[in-house]
């Protein structure tokens, strides 16, 4: 056993004795430090992919001299793309939040074709690292990566991102200029502090003050820019940024929109006025934040990010899609097409092809190396369990480090494979298998939710090196145990439901006989409505006939 884990189970023992003298799609929902429970600030992601490995990077702090450059590569393609100077100094990242707690994150949303530019160096994958290594806080990161597109061009279509730290929390979106012009036009946008908002592949910000520089700044040609391409011939303090660059389709509100919908549905009363906008693409515009009627929790977060519509009109566990187990998810196409008319399948917030997800918690009160915790998933968020990664941490696990598989190699110790493993198991039978997952995710995280309340105790009297020690020795142990508790997990799952049947268990074991046999399975078969459609599409062809004797 290694020091470090031996320190932390010490320190959790003796924590524990004290208490018993005296827890393309892309996503990403944000919480203000006075819309939540504890006066943290929340941004969470789902990078959201049918090709994209569940890992986390990182790269360590580093002083470069004067003239070193930066190789720039586009996240999604991995083309190179050029490079750019380096500062004197680069900051510690670990997944999409660096050492001081900045997090950043984004989803995509295209936008109008013909500004997509080629030329530029900066996609926004590479504009998200970068800056993280670069910025201390929300506004310095507005800052650079306004600057970086400036001076080198972006690469990317239309782009929102979440730019948060302890104390504040952006909405800042973006799109290039189709190199008719070097650089991008864009707005950014203060979350007040006692509201929630997000973002999910549909920009989000319609029009906004134009002397607010606190709490609203943009490229100052934003409104000029849009008239000069034709997208807009109103009056400045008319303008919408999302009526100019996005482009609104079909399934833009119901497919994007709607995920923030169901957010502010799940913590504001009335959201209902805004189905129209959800679900037809008119009425009354959805707001880009609400004040919630109850304060948020990293908990909530967490299980936001697991959301499928349940108990609203777009519940994906209701339609005849969802099937005789009630499953949440639909394959790919989006669209579908039927005697000539177009139809969709709901896109939720969790969704079978997510790369890795996370719940960023900033809070200025933590002790100074737990003042960031990446709450850290692999695959679909649904299933996952959210391991601590502490901002003072400088390595990823080996569970989730890069080169531990890929998305064609299979790794039984990689989190992102042992989590498919389970997850691509319910998918077929998910109303039965889910309670079982339930068990053992709620046991992980509520286990995990206790140790993180002991560390913010422990770690106090602790040297700045020895508290670094201790918590990165945690989000290693903790990556362990998950593995191998979802190994298992997978293996029970498999032996449980096999071949259609369900295996008889007795006191946490399955059930034999006397001799030793397996007891004989349940057969559950299949729901009522299932039976009933079989019956109605098939008239008398498998009905069983009475013999008259």
């Amino acid at each position: 056993m290694t020091q470090p884990i031996m320190k932390l189970r010490t320190l959790f023992l003796a924590l524990a004795a004290l208490a018993w003298q005296a827890a393309y799609p892309c996503t990403s929902l944000i919480a203000g430090k006075n819309a939540t429970t504890d006066g943290s600030v929340f941004v969470t992601y789902a990078a959201d992919s049918h090709t994209l490995y569940g890992e986390l990077y990182n790269t360590p702090a580093a002083d470069h001299a004067p003239g070193a450059m930066r190789d720039i590569y586009d996240w999604d393609s991995g083309r190179y793309l050029g490079k750019i100077p380096q500062p004197a100094h680069t900051y510690a990242t670990i997944g999409n939040m660096n050492e001081h707690g900045l997090t950043i994150a984004e989803s995509t949303w295209g936008g109008r074709e013909e500004l997509e530019d080629t030329t530029g160096i900066m996609d926004y994958g590479s504009l998200i690292y970068v800056t993280l290594e670069r910025a201390r806080n929300a506004r310095e990161a507005v800052k650079i990566m306004t600057d970086l597109v400036k001076d080198y061009g972006y690469h990317s279509s239309g782009e929102s991102f979440s730019i948060a730290d302890s104390n504040e929390a952006w909405i800042m979106e973006l799109i290039g200029k189709g190199g008719k012009e070097k650089g991008a036009v864009w707005v950014a946008r203060r979350v007040p502090d006692d509201c929630i908002s997000g973002h999910a592949n549909f920009p989000r910000i319609h029009k906004f003050p134009l002397n607010d520089p606190e709490n609203t700044i943009y490229s100052p040609d934003v409104i000029d820019f849009a008239r000069k391409m034709g997208y807009y011939k109103g009056k400045d303090e008319d303008f919408s940024f999302s009526s100019a660059y996005g482009v609104l389709d079909g399934t833009a509100t119901r497919g994007c929109d709607g995920r923030v919908w169901s957010y502010f549905n799940r913590f504001k009363d009335g959201m209902d006025r805004y189905l129209p906008w959800i679900i037809e693409s008119k009425g009354e515009v959805m707001p880009l934040w609400v004040k919630p009627d109850k304060k948020v929790s990293a908990t909530d977060m967490k299980w936001m990010m697991r959301d499928h519509f349940e108990g609203t009109p777009m519940d994906m566990t209701k339609d005849v899609g969802a099937g005789p187990y009630a499953v949440p998810y639909r394959w790919r196409p989006m669209t579908f097409k039927v005697d000539g008319k177009e139809y969709l399948n709901e896109r939720a917030i969790a969704t079978q092809q997510t790369g890795f997800s996370f719940v960023s918690q900033m809070n200025e009160n933590h002790p100074e190396q737990m003042k960031g915790i990446l709450w850290f998933g692999v695959d679909d968020a649904n299933t996952c369990v959210y391991i601590p990664v502490y901002n003072c941490v400088e390595k990823a696990p080996h569970e989730f480090a890069h080169g531990n598989g890929d998305m064609l190699t299979l790794s039984w110790d990689a989190a992102f494979w042992v989590n498919n493993y389970v997850a691509n198991q319910a998918y077929n039978r998910y109303s039965q298998m889910i309670p079982d997952i339930r068990r053992v995710q709620n046991a992980e995280e509520e286990t995990l939710d206790k140790e993180v309340a002991a560390l913010m105790t422990g770690v106090k009297g602790m040297s700045p090196e020895d508290a670094k020690e201790v918590l990165r020795a945690h989000t290693d142990m903790a990556s362990q145990r998950y593995v191998k508790r979802y190994k298992q997990l997978g293996d029970y799952l498999l032996v449980k439901y096999l071949d259609g049947n369900v295996k008889k268990e007795k006191d946490g074991k399955f059930e034999r006989t006397p001799e030793g046999m397996a007891v004989y399975p349940d057969f559950p078969g299949y729901d009522e409505r299932y039976y009933r459609a079989i019956a109605d599409e098939t008239g008398d062809h498998l009905r069983v006939r009475e013999i008259k004797k």
